[in-house]
């Protein structure tokens, strides 16, 4: 049993249409990268960055320490963000401006665990020096008075602990004097007790005092430590720097939005690019493939490459058109001009051996204007003029693009020529074209694919169509009188081939001899001749022909009962069975 495989599901994004489409539209990304490129350029000339200041302050902590991760800076850059900085340095520069504003020109930026710098904005660039020198004495004064008033709060919880502690001891003093008043009737464990006790609360108390001092002589190494260690200075204006990041950046942006939208619109637009997809649309065999006309500077060194490869299609093309006496067409779609010089080069081949011209059918007639440019003498003619002489071989040059009117295509030639632009028209225009042909009963020979993508290796053969394809047409004669016999002499040779090729291919077969009609014997063998029949009245009949025929009475069927199952044994009332059957039993002797 033969299965037929499965055609395998399409995928939902074709990679290689994908990166095909995006090397062929890269014009377009590359101008929209071009344009983010002038656009930031513009931006760093049109705005330039304002004149900044820069200062560093280093900052001590008093209860740093070396695995500190950088959260006490954190707390400062947040601290440096803050209303209550912005107003004293507002208040320094006898400034009215409103702090939330003056927030939004400065930032704080930790370089290390200790060192903190302070970017400025402003007007003019001694006014930047001055808001950053504000702003770093501002904080600075604030860092120390926070510390000062963190040790200040510490030496009073001190204070008010040594305070308990005396409180305390005096009356453990009164205790122990109470004690030893009662002479000899005192407890000497209590006094002991007792003695202890203010031992320790006086060393509480002395070390409270020490305490106390530290804690009010404060946090000296803050105050001393944390000062501007970089004076405020304006940054100098990198024009070209500035410029040059702000172009990369459009440029980064710009090639990104390009790049996206031409994916978009490849996965979106579905227009076959590849020769395959064309091929199976169109339902024709790519038969080559032309470059589109050239931009540029490439117009000079690809001139002749271009030229040369067109000649070599239309010269393929005009070989086969000289064998088949029907007429033949050029049908264009996307690409008006590469057909009309395509068709006056096939034209030009056929001249050589008889007169041909080309009818121009196109909306612009770019024939008419090519022959004109080039100077061709290959007559170009319209679709309304006069069939030519006989003898003439007509090229005629139409388009399949939308608003075609279709019933006059098979006015330019019954067999047509297709020359696509890869990538102009959409699924749905090639199935349309594919089908307005077959309705018109215009076979298409093959397709000349214009501006394809060099890259692309994929087959644009169909192998199912031999009858009009161009590998089909290569070998046949013109169909003359005088080659009729030959070609069935051919067809008759092919026949026997295929037969031949069939019977060696499928399983022997029993052959069986034809069914004749069988005879009888009597009939088989020759008659003898036959004897003069006697005259009438000399022969007598026999007496035992003359006995009268025998009547007997008419058959018919016996009468039996219905069978019924009984559970064992044969079925009962025989009896009464062969009396019924025996008066049919006489009848029949009788």
């Amino acid at each position: 049993m033969t299965t037929t495989p499965e055609t395998p599901a399409a995928p939902l994004v074709d990679l290689q249409r994908l990166f095909i489409a995006i090397r062929r539209r890269k014009r377009f990304w590359l101008a929209t990268a071009l344009l983010g490129l002038i656009a930031g350029a513009a931006v760093g000339i049109v705005l330039p960055a304002p004149p900044t200041a820069v200062a560093k302050v280093i900052v001590v902590h008093q209860d740093d320490s070396p695995t500190d991760s950088g959260t006490l800076m954190r707390t400062d850059v947040a601290v440096l963000s803050t209303t209550k900085i912005a107003e004293g340095a507002l208040k320094k520069l006898n400034s009215t401006e409103a702090p939330e504003e003056f927030m939004k020109n400065y930032a704080g930026l930790g370089l290390t665990n200790n060192v903190l710098q302070i970017t400025v904005k402003a007007k003019s660039n001694e006014e930047a020096v001055a808001q950053a020198q504000a702003l770093a004495d501002t904080f600075i004064a604030d860092h120390v008075q926070r510390s000062q008033a963190a040790a200040a709060a510490q030496s009073k919880a001190i204070l008010d602990q040594r305070k308990n502690a005396q409180d305390e001891l005096a009356k453990v003093d009164q205790q122990i004097a109470d004690e030893t008043g009662k002479g000899r009737n005192a407890n000497a464990s209590t006094l002991e007790g007792l003695y202890g006790r203010r031992a320790a609360l006086a060393s509480q108390v002395s070390d409270f005092d020490s305490r106390a001092q530290q804690a009010g002589i404060g946090s000296p190494q803050v105050a001393a430590g944390t000062q501007i260690v970089d004076a405020p200075r304006a940054l100098p204006k990198a024009f070209l720097k500035t410029t040059a990041t702000n172009a990369g950046i459009g440029f980064a942006l710009g090639l990104a939005l390009g790049l996206a939208l031409v994916a978009v619109g490849a996965v979106s637009r579905d227009r076959p690019v590849l020769r395959r997809e064309i091929c199976a649309h169109l339902g024709a065999s790519v038969l080559a493939q032309l470059p589109s006309k050239r931009r540029g500077l490439a117009r000079v060194w690809k001139r002749s490459r271009v030229v040369s490869e067109r000649e070599r299609v239309a010269t393929t093309l005009a070989r086969v058109i000289k064998k088949d006496p029907r007429g033949v067409s050029v049908l264009e779609l996307g690409a008006p001009k590469v057909a009309a010089a395509l068709a006056l080069d096939i034209a030009a081949e056929l001249a050589n051996g008889g007169r041909a011209s080309v009818v121009d059918d196109l909306p612009g007639e770019h024939v008419r204007k090519l022959a004109q440019e080039t100077k061709s003498e290959v007559p170009v003619v319209s679709a309304a003029e006069a069939e030519g002489e006989p003898g003439e071989r007509r090229i005629g040059v139409g388009t399949v693009a939308p608003g075609t009117a279709w019933t006059d295509l098979e006015h330019l030639g019954a067999e047509t020529v297709l020359v696509v632009k890869a990538g102009h028209a959409n699924t749905l225009w090639l199935h349309t074209v594919a089908r307005q042909l077959a309705d018109q009963r215009i076979p298409i020979i093959g397709v000349v694919l214009v501006d394809p993508d060099p890259r692309d290796k994929s087959d644009g053969t169909l192998w199912d169509g031999l009858h009009t394809a161009l590998r089909g047409r290569a070998g046949q004669a013109p169909a003359t009188p005088h080659v009729v016999a030959e070609q069935e002499d051919r067809l008759d040779e092919l026949a026997a081939r295929i037969a031949e090729r069939v019977a060696k291919a499928e399983p022997t077969t029993r052959r069986f001899v034809p069914v004749r009609p069988v005879l009888p014997p009597a009939l088989a063998t020759p008659k003898p001749p036959a004897a003069p029949l006697p005259a009438p009245g000399s022969v007598s009949v026999p007496d035992h022909l003359d006995a009268p025929t025998k009547k007997f009475a008419p058959v018919k069927p016996p009468k039996r009962p219905t069978p019924f199952k009984r559970d064992h044994g044969e079925p009962a009332h025989k009896g009464e069975l062969n009396a019924e059957l025996e008066p049919e039993k006489n009848a029949e002797v009788s």
